[in-house]
Protein backbone atom coordinates (compact mmCIF):
# COMPACT_ATOMS: atom_id res chain seq x y z
CA UNK A 1 0.00 0.00 0.00
CA UNK A 2 1.24 3.46 -0.74
CA UNK A 3 1.40 5.52 1.98
CA UNK A 4 1.95 9.55 2.96
CA UNK A 5 5.38 9.07 3.28
CA UNK A 6 5.33 7.64 -0.25
CA UNK A 7 4.68 11.26 -1.58
CA UNK A 8 6.54 13.59 0.92
CA UNK A 9 8.45 15.91 -0.42
CA UNK A 10 12.45 16.76 1.24
CA UNK A 11 12.72 20.17 2.42
CA UNK A 12 16.76 21.12 3.34
CA UNK A 13 14.87 23.55 6.12
CA UNK A 14 12.66 26.27 7.20
CA UNK A 15 11.91 29.06 5.40
CA UNK A 16 12.75 33.19 6.48
CA UNK A 17 12.96 34.84 3.54
CA UNK A 18 9.79 36.59 2.25
CA UNK A 19 9.68 36.01 -1.65
CA UNK A 20 10.32 39.14 -3.91
CA UNK A 21 7.73 37.84 -6.00
CA UNK A 22 4.76 39.95 -3.63
CA UNK A 23 1.85 37.84 -4.80
CA UNK A 24 -1.21 37.76 -2.73
CA UNK A 25 -1.86 35.39 -0.01
CA UNK A 26 -5.64 35.25 0.26
CA UNK A 27 -8.47 33.40 -2.46
CA UNK A 28 -11.16 35.61 -3.60
CA UNK A 29 -9.23 38.92 -4.22
CA UNK A 30 -8.76 38.64 -8.16
CA UNK A 31 -4.77 38.75 -7.84
CA UNK A 32 -2.75 36.15 -8.25
CA UNK A 33 -1.47 33.75 -5.31
CA UNK A 34 1.13 32.20 -3.52
CA UNK A 35 0.90 27.94 -3.15
CA UNK A 36 0.90 26.98 0.93
CA UNK A 37 2.16 23.58 1.55
CA UNK A 38 -0.86 22.45 2.66
CA UNK A 39 -2.40 22.81 -0.89
CA UNK A 40 -3.14 19.53 -2.35
CA UNK A 41 -3.84 17.58 -5.76
CA UNK A 42 -5.55 14.62 -4.96
CA UNK A 43 -4.50 11.80 -6.95
CA UNK A 44 -7.59 10.53 -8.61
CA UNK A 45 -8.64 6.85 -8.79
CA UNK A 46 -8.60 5.35 -11.54
CA UNK A 47 -6.39 7.74 -13.96
CA UNK A 48 -2.73 6.70 -12.67
CA UNK A 49 -1.42 2.95 -13.12
CA UNK A 50 0.81 2.10 -9.82
CA UNK A 51 2.57 -1.65 -9.71
CA UNK A 52 1.53 -3.90 -7.42
CA UNK A 53 -1.17 -1.71 -6.65
CA UNK A 54 -5.15 -2.04 -7.74
CA UNK A 55 -7.56 0.58 -8.76
CA UNK A 56 -9.34 1.24 -6.02
CA UNK A 57 -7.34 -0.07 -3.39
CA UNK A 58 -4.86 2.96 -3.38
CA UNK A 59 -5.19 3.21 0.06
CA UNK A 60 -7.64 3.64 3.11
CA UNK A 61 -7.36 7.30 3.78
CA UNK A 62 -7.09 10.09 1.42
CA UNK A 63 -3.91 11.28 2.89
CA UNK A 64 -1.87 8.53 0.24
CA UNK A 65 -3.40 10.11 -2.77
CA UNK A 66 -2.79 14.02 -1.61
CA UNK A 67 0.40 15.18 -4.13
CA UNK A 68 2.05 18.79 -2.99
CA UNK A 69 1.16 21.49 -5.26
CA UNK A 70 4.43 23.02 -7.41
CA UNK A 71 4.26 26.70 -7.25
CA UNK A 72 5.66 30.23 -5.50
CA UNK A 73 5.75 30.23 -1.70
CA UNK A 74 5.49 33.27 0.38
CA UNK A 75 8.40 32.40 2.22
CA UNK A 76 11.68 31.05 0.03
CA UNK A 77 14.66 28.91 1.90
CA UNK A 78 17.55 31.05 -0.13
CA UNK A 79 18.73 34.85 -0.41
CA UNK A 80 18.55 35.22 -4.03
CA UNK A 81 21.56 36.84 -4.10
CA UNK A 82 23.49 34.91 -2.68
CA UNK A 83 22.35 31.49 -4.97
CA UNK A 84 24.74 30.07 -7.90
CA UNK A 85 22.38 27.73 -10.03
CA UNK A 86 22.80 25.08 -12.46
CA UNK A 87 21.36 23.11 -15.39
CA UNK A 88 22.51 20.33 -16.99
CA UNK A 89 20.46 18.12 -19.41
CA UNK A 90 21.31 14.66 -20.15
CA UNK A 91 20.78 11.77 -22.50
CA UNK A 92 18.82 11.76 -25.84
CA UNK A 93 17.73 14.88 -27.32
CA UNK A 94 14.13 15.71 -27.16
CA UNK A 95 11.83 18.84 -28.10
CA UNK A 96 11.71 21.61 -25.83
CA UNK A 97 14.68 21.18 -24.16
CA UNK A 98 15.60 24.52 -24.91
CA UNK A 99 12.14 25.84 -23.91
CA UNK A 100 12.99 24.87 -20.49
CA UNK A 101 16.56 25.90 -20.40
CA UNK A 102 15.34 29.61 -21.36
CA UNK A 103 12.31 29.19 -18.91
CA UNK A 104 14.34 28.17 -15.92
CA UNK A 105 17.21 31.17 -16.44
CA UNK A 106 14.18 33.53 -16.83
CA UNK A 107 12.08 32.57 -13.46
CA UNK A 108 15.51 33.22 -11.81
CA UNK A 109 16.48 36.02 -13.75
CA UNK A 110 13.48 38.19 -13.36
CA UNK A 111 10.73 36.29 -10.94
CA UNK A 112 13.50 36.21 -8.24
CA UNK A 113 16.66 38.34 -8.94
CA UNK A 114 18.92 35.42 -9.25
CA UNK A 115 22.04 36.96 -11.13
CA UNK A 116 24.41 33.70 -10.80
CA UNK A 117 23.31 30.79 -13.34
CA UNK A 118 25.67 28.58 -15.12
CA UNK A 119 24.99 25.87 -17.56
CA UNK A 120 26.54 22.99 -17.06
CA UNK A 121 28.02 21.71 -20.72
CA UNK A 122 27.18 17.77 -21.98
CA UNK A 123 25.22 16.83 -19.42
CA UNK A 124 26.95 15.22 -16.36
CA UNK A 125 30.36 14.71 -17.91
CA UNK A 126 30.35 18.81 -17.51
CA UNK A 127 31.01 18.02 -13.96
CA UNK A 128 34.13 15.60 -14.59
CA UNK A 129 37.26 16.56 -13.98
CA UNK A 130 38.79 15.13 -17.10
CA UNK A 131 36.51 16.51 -19.77
CA UNK A 132 37.69 20.30 -18.75
CA UNK A 133 34.39 21.98 -20.23
CA UNK A 134 34.03 25.50 -19.15
CA UNK A 135 30.31 26.80 -17.81
CA UNK A 136 28.41 28.65 -20.22
CA UNK A 137 26.85 31.49 -18.26
CA UNK A 138 23.41 31.96 -18.80
CA UNK A 139 20.90 35.43 -18.63
CA UNK A 140 17.93 36.66 -20.57
CA UNK A 141 19.68 37.44 -23.15
CA UNK A 142 21.58 34.48 -23.90
CA UNK A 143 18.74 32.61 -24.04
CA UNK A 144 15.70 34.65 -25.21
CA UNK A 145 15.83 33.01 -28.59
CA UNK A 146 17.11 29.71 -27.58
CA UNK A 147 13.33 28.08 -28.37
CA UNK A 148 13.55 28.64 -31.77
CA UNK A 149 16.49 26.03 -32.45
CA UNK A 150 15.94 22.43 -31.41
CA UNK A 151 18.17 20.28 -29.38
CA UNK A 152 19.99 21.62 -26.55
CA UNK A 153 22.31 24.71 -26.19
CA UNK A 154 23.85 22.98 -23.31
CA UNK A 155 24.59 20.21 -25.08
CA UNK A 156 24.03 16.63 -23.99
CA UNK A 157 25.87 13.05 -23.08
CA UNK A 158 24.72 9.84 -21.89
CA UNK A 159 26.20 7.85 -18.69
CA UNK A 160 28.30 10.06 -16.18
CA UNK A 161 25.56 10.25 -13.29
CA UNK A 162 27.00 7.17 -11.63
CA UNK A 163 30.04 9.31 -11.14
CA UNK A 164 28.29 10.66 -8.24
CA UNK A 165 31.61 11.69 -5.39
CA UNK A 166 32.93 13.39 -8.46
CA UNK A 167 29.81 15.29 -9.17
CA UNK A 168 28.94 16.15 -5.63
CA UNK A 169 32.89 17.47 -5.39
CA UNK A 170 32.23 19.88 -8.23
CA UNK A 171 28.82 21.08 -6.83
CA UNK A 172 31.05 21.65 -3.97
CA UNK A 173 33.78 23.55 -5.95
CA UNK A 174 31.30 25.91 -8.00
CA UNK A 175 29.26 26.67 -4.60
CA UNK A 176 26.24 25.59 -6.42
CA UNK A 177 23.20 26.24 -4.37
CA UNK A 178 20.60 24.61 -6.55
CA UNK A 179 21.05 21.42 -9.45
CA UNK A 180 18.41 21.59 -12.03
CA UNK A 181 18.82 17.94 -14.14
CA UNK A 182 16.51 17.88 -17.00
CA UNK A 183 15.98 14.40 -18.13
CA UNK A 184 14.60 10.85 -18.40
CA UNK A 185 15.11 7.83 -16.04
CA UNK A 186 18.71 7.30 -16.13
CA UNK A 187 18.96 11.16 -15.42
CA UNK A 188 16.72 11.41 -12.37
CA UNK A 189 18.17 8.43 -10.55
CA UNK A 190 21.61 9.90 -10.79
CA UNK A 191 20.39 12.83 -9.82
CA UNK A 192 19.15 10.93 -6.49
CA UNK A 193 21.79 9.59 -6.25
CA UNK A 194 23.67 13.32 -6.07
CA UNK A 195 21.20 14.42 -4.05
CA UNK A 196 22.02 12.06 -1.01
CA UNK A 197 25.66 12.71 -1.29
CA UNK A 198 25.44 16.14 -0.65
CA UNK A 199 23.15 15.03 1.80
CA UNK A 200 25.43 13.28 3.47
CA UNK A 201 27.93 15.64 3.36
CA UNK A 202 25.69 18.18 4.81
CA UNK A 203 25.37 20.40 1.76
CA UNK A 204 22.09 22.48 1.44
CA UNK A 205 21.93 22.00 -2.06
CA UNK A 206 18.27 21.78 -3.63
CA UNK A 207 18.40 19.13 -6.83
CA UNK A 208 15.33 19.71 -8.84
CA UNK A 209 14.13 17.10 -11.85
CA UNK A 210 12.64 18.36 -15.01
CA UNK A 211 11.18 15.46 -16.51
CA UNK A 212 12.29 14.92 -20.17
CA UNK A 213 11.72 11.69 -21.88
CA UNK A 214 10.72 10.93 -25.14
CA UNK A 215 8.62 7.62 -24.39
CA UNK A 216 6.52 9.46 -21.76
CA UNK A 217 7.53 6.57 -19.52
CA UNK A 218 7.99 7.99 -16.32
CA UNK A 219 5.67 6.95 -13.30
CA UNK A 220 2.58 9.09 -12.20
CA UNK A 221 2.90 12.34 -14.37
CA UNK A 222 0.67 12.83 -16.97
CA UNK A 223 3.47 13.20 -19.56
CA UNK A 224 6.97 14.47 -20.16
CA UNK A 225 7.44 17.52 -22.11
CA UNK A 226 8.54 16.60 -25.82
CA UNK A 227 6.17 13.63 -26.12
CA UNK A 228 3.23 15.58 -27.49
CA UNK A 229 5.38 16.97 -30.77
CA UNK A 230 7.20 13.67 -30.77
CA UNK A 231 3.73 12.10 -31.93
CA UNK A 232 2.97 15.25 -33.82
CA UNK A 233 6.18 14.20 -36.02
CA UNK A 234 5.62 10.50 -36.28
CA UNK A 235 2.06 11.31 -37.22
CA UNK A 236 3.83 13.22 -40.06
CA UNK A 237 5.93 10.08 -40.96
CA UNK A 238 2.67 7.49 -40.97
CA UNK A 239 1.42 9.73 -43.31
CA UNK A 240 4.10 9.22 -45.43
CA UNK A 241 4.43 6.20 -45.33
CA UNK A 242 0.20 5.57 -46.11
CA UNK A 243 0.45 8.08 -49.15
CA UNK A 244 3.42 5.71 -50.58
CA UNK A 245 1.66 2.59 -50.08
CA UNK A 246 -1.92 3.31 -50.77
CA UNK A 247 -0.05 4.53 -54.37
CA UNK A 248 1.75 1.13 -54.55
CA UNK A 249 0.37 -2.22 -55.57
CA UNK A 250 0.47 -4.34 -52.61
CA UNK A 251 1.96 -1.41 -50.83
CA UNK A 252 3.55 -1.62 -47.47
CA UNK A 253 4.47 1.24 -45.50
CA UNK A 254 6.49 0.32 -41.95
CA UNK A 255 7.58 2.98 -39.75
CA UNK A 256 9.69 2.63 -36.44
CA UNK A 257 9.54 5.54 -33.86
CA UNK A 258 10.83 5.62 -30.50
CA UNK A 259 9.80 3.83 -27.63
CA UNK A 260 12.30 1.52 -25.81
CA UNK A 261 10.17 -0.24 -22.96
CA UNK A 262 7.17 2.29 -23.42
CA UNK A 263 4.84 2.25 -26.50
CA UNK A 264 3.33 5.40 -25.94
CA UNK A 265 4.18 7.01 -29.07
CA UNK A 266 3.73 3.89 -31.29
CA UNK A 267 -0.13 3.69 -29.67
CA UNK A 268 -0.54 7.59 -30.06
CA UNK A 269 0.43 8.05 -33.80
CA UNK A 270 -1.64 5.22 -34.81
CA UNK A 271 -4.94 7.12 -32.92
CA UNK A 272 -3.86 10.47 -34.31
CA UNK A 273 -3.24 9.03 -37.91
CA UNK A 274 -5.99 6.60 -38.29
CA UNK A 275 -4.02 5.33 -41.03
CA UNK A 276 -2.16 2.72 -39.33
CA UNK A 277 -3.12 -0.80 -39.52
CA UNK A 278 -0.86 -2.43 -37.13
CA UNK A 279 0.78 -1.22 -33.94
CA UNK A 280 3.42 -3.20 -32.75
CA UNK A 281 4.46 -2.25 -28.94
CA UNK A 282 7.40 -3.70 -26.21
CA UNK A 283 4.06 -4.24 -24.05
CA UNK A 284 3.09 -6.70 -26.07
CA UNK A 285 4.54 -10.03 -27.61
CA UNK A 286 3.79 -10.57 -31.12
CA UNK A 287 4.34 -13.87 -33.35
CA UNK A 288 5.58 -13.48 -37.02
CA UNK A 289 4.86 -16.89 -38.45
CA UNK A 290 1.42 -19.09 -37.99
CA UNK A 291 -2.07 -18.83 -38.69
CA UNK A 292 -2.57 -15.85 -36.19
CA UNK A 293 1.24 -13.96 -36.61
CA UNK A 294 1.88 -10.92 -38.32
CA UNK A 295 2.86 -12.17 -41.78
CA UNK A 296 -0.26 -13.88 -42.21
CA UNK A 297 -2.51 -10.88 -40.73
CA UNK A 298 0.00 -9.06 -42.98
CA UNK A 299 -1.23 -10.99 -46.39
CA UNK A 300 -4.95 -11.24 -45.58
CA UNK A 301 -5.18 -7.17 -45.70
CA UNK A 302 -3.15 -6.77 -48.82
CA UNK A 303 -5.55 -9.40 -50.00
CA UNK A 304 -8.61 -6.95 -48.87
CA UNK A 305 -7.14 -3.89 -49.26
CA UNK A 306 -4.31 -3.64 -51.45
CA UNK A 307 -2.28 -1.89 -48.90
CA UNK A 308 -1.12 -1.73 -45.18
CA UNK A 309 0.82 0.40 -42.32
CA UNK A 310 2.66 -0.78 -39.63
CA UNK A 311 4.00 1.41 -36.76
CA UNK A 312 6.59 -0.37 -34.61
CA UNK A 313 8.15 1.13 -31.00
CA UNK A 314 12.22 0.54 -31.40
CA UNK A 315 11.76 -1.96 -28.56
CA UNK A 316 9.07 -4.21 -29.72
CA UNK A 317 9.71 -7.27 -30.91
CA UNK A 318 13.07 -7.81 -28.98
CA UNK A 319 12.38 -11.86 -28.33
CA UNK A 320 12.90 -11.99 -32.04
CA UNK A 321 16.04 -9.70 -32.85
CA UNK A 322 19.59 -10.29 -31.22
CA UNK A 323 20.85 -7.30 -29.41
CA UNK A 324 24.11 -7.56 -26.60
CA UNK A 325 25.42 -4.93 -24.25
CA UNK A 326 24.61 -1.87 -22.79
CA UNK A 327 25.08 2.29 -23.72
CA UNK A 328 26.52 4.82 -22.02
CA UNK A 329 23.31 5.11 -20.41
CA UNK A 330 23.25 1.64 -18.87
CA UNK A 331 20.34 0.61 -21.14
CA UNK A 332 20.50 -2.74 -22.73
CA UNK A 333 20.99 -1.91 -26.17
CA UNK A 334 18.01 -2.72 -28.42
CA UNK A 335 18.32 -4.75 -31.87
CA UNK A 336 17.06 -2.97 -34.86
CA UNK A 337 13.56 -4.17 -35.37
CA UNK A 338 12.47 -1.64 -37.75
CA UNK A 339 15.44 -3.45 -40.17
CA UNK A 340 14.47 -6.68 -39.01
CA UNK A 341 10.77 -6.75 -39.94
CA UNK A 342 11.56 -4.82 -43.56
CA UNK A 343 13.72 -8.01 -44.75
CA UNK A 344 11.67 -10.45 -43.12
CA UNK A 345 8.81 -9.07 -44.69
CA UNK A 346 10.47 -8.55 -47.93
CA UNK A 347 11.69 -12.12 -48.02
CA UNK A 348 8.43 -14.02 -46.68
CA UNK A 349 6.33 -12.20 -49.65
CA UNK A 350 9.33 -12.99 -52.08
CA UNK A 351 9.27 -16.51 -50.65
CA UNK A 352 5.40 -16.78 -51.52
CA UNK A 353 5.81 -15.03 -55.45
CA UNK A 354 4.11 -12.16 -54.39
CA UNK A 355 5.20 -8.65 -55.04
CA UNK A 356 4.94 -5.59 -52.58
CA UNK A 357 6.41 -2.62 -52.75
CA UNK A 358 7.37 -2.02 -48.68
CA UNK A 359 8.89 1.63 -47.82
CA UNK A 360 10.70 1.92 -44.73
CA UNK A 361 10.72 4.91 -42.29
CA UNK A 362 12.80 6.07 -39.61
CA UNK A 363 12.17 9.69 -38.54
CA UNK A 364 13.71 8.90 -35.01
CA UNK A 365 16.41 11.72 -34.77
CA UNK A 366 14.53 13.90 -37.04
CA UNK A 367 11.83 13.61 -34.01
CA UNK A 368 14.23 14.08 -31.43
CA UNK A 369 16.23 17.35 -33.06
CA UNK A 370 12.47 18.91 -33.40
CA UNK A 371 11.85 22.42 -32.34
CA UNK A 372 8.91 21.81 -29.48
CA UNK A 373 5.29 22.26 -31.00
CA UNK A 374 3.21 25.52 -29.01
CA UNK A 375 1.33 23.18 -26.93
CA UNK A 376 4.82 21.59 -25.36
CA UNK A 377 6.01 24.50 -25.62
CA UNK A 378 3.74 26.44 -23.18
CA UNK A 379 4.04 22.86 -21.13
CA UNK A 380 7.80 23.57 -20.65
CA UNK A 381 7.81 27.36 -20.05
CA UNK A 382 5.48 26.43 -16.72
CA UNK A 383 7.74 23.45 -16.01
CA UNK A 384 10.56 25.31 -16.01
CA UNK A 385 9.06 28.06 -13.51
CA UNK A 386 7.68 25.52 -11.18
CA UNK A 387 11.02 23.81 -10.83
CA UNK A 388 12.70 27.63 -9.88
CA UNK A 389 9.51 27.61 -7.28
CA UNK A 390 10.61 24.40 -5.90
CA UNK A 391 14.30 25.04 -5.47
CA UNK A 392 14.03 28.95 -3.90
CA UNK A 393 11.92 26.72 -1.52
CA UNK A 394 14.18 24.53 -0.47
CA UNK A 395 12.55 21.54 -1.82
CA UNK A 396 14.87 18.87 -2.81
CA UNK A 397 14.77 15.34 -3.97
CA UNK A 398 11.89 15.91 -6.39
CA UNK A 399 10.28 16.18 -9.78
CA UNK A 400 8.01 19.05 -10.93
CA UNK A 401 5.41 17.28 -12.71
CA UNK A 402 1.34 17.44 -14.26
CA UNK A 403 -0.55 15.03 -12.29
CA UNK A 404 -4.71 15.33 -13.58
CA UNK A 405 -3.83 18.46 -15.34
CA UNK A 406 -2.01 20.60 -12.13
CA UNK A 407 1.39 20.75 -11.11
CA UNK A 408 2.70 19.26 -8.03
CA UNK A 409 5.91 18.10 -6.51
CA UNK A 410 6.51 14.04 -6.72
CA UNK A 411 9.66 12.75 -4.83
CA UNK A 412 12.23 11.49 -7.34
CA UNK A 413 12.41 7.84 -5.30
CA UNK A 414 8.85 7.14 -6.48
CA UNK A 415 8.80 8.18 -9.88
CA UNK A 416 12.19 6.12 -10.49
CA UNK A 417 10.99 2.87 -8.84
CA UNK A 418 9.55 1.63 -12.37
CA UNK A 419 8.88 2.92 -16.06
CA UNK A 420 4.93 3.57 -17.00
CA UNK A 421 4.14 1.46 -20.05
CA UNK A 422 1.31 1.19 -21.93
CA UNK A 423 -1.73 -1.27 -19.93
CA UNK A 424 -2.36 -3.94 -22.64
CA UNK A 425 -5.44 -4.68 -20.96
CA UNK A 426 -6.17 -0.89 -20.87
CA UNK A 427 -8.63 2.01 -22.23
CA UNK A 428 -5.31 3.15 -24.64
CA UNK A 429 -4.27 0.17 -26.12
CA UNK A 430 -8.25 -1.00 -27.11
CA UNK A 431 -8.88 2.20 -28.39
CA UNK A 432 -5.77 1.63 -30.47
CA UNK A 433 -6.50 -1.73 -31.30
CA UNK A 434 -10.00 -0.28 -32.53
CA UNK A 435 -8.20 2.37 -35.08
CA UNK A 436 -6.11 0.21 -36.72
CA UNK A 437 -8.42 -2.63 -36.82
CA UNK A 438 -5.46 -5.20 -35.93
CA UNK A 439 -6.49 -8.36 -34.32
CA UNK A 440 -6.94 -8.56 -30.55
CA UNK A 441 -3.81 -10.47 -30.50
CA UNK A 442 -0.83 -11.49 -32.66
CA UNK A 443 -0.06 -14.92 -30.85
CA UNK A 444 -0.63 -18.08 -32.22
CA UNK A 445 -1.24 -19.53 -28.63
Amino acid sequence: MLGKEHFTVTSLGPRAIASPMQLSNTYGDNLANYVHDDDRQRWLKGRLTVPGVKIGEESATTEAVLLEKAGPRAQIYFNPAHVHAGIVTCGGLCPGLNDVVRSVVRALWNRYGVRRISGIRYGYHGFLPEFALPLMTLNPDVVDDIHKIGGTVLGTSRGGGERTAEIADAIERLNLNMLFTVGGDGTQKGSLAIADELERRSLKVAVVGIPKTIDNDLLYIDRSFGFETAVEKAAEAVSAAHAEAQSAMNGVGLVKVMGRDSGFIAVHTALATHEANFVLIPEVQFDLDGPKGLLTRLEERLAKRNHAVIVVAEGAGQDLVSAAGEDASGNSKLGDIGSFLKEIITAHFKAKGLPINLKYIDPSYIIRSATASPTDSVYCERLGANAVHAAMAGKTRLLVGMVNNKFVHLPTPAVVEHRSKVDPEGSLYRDALDSTGQPLSLLND
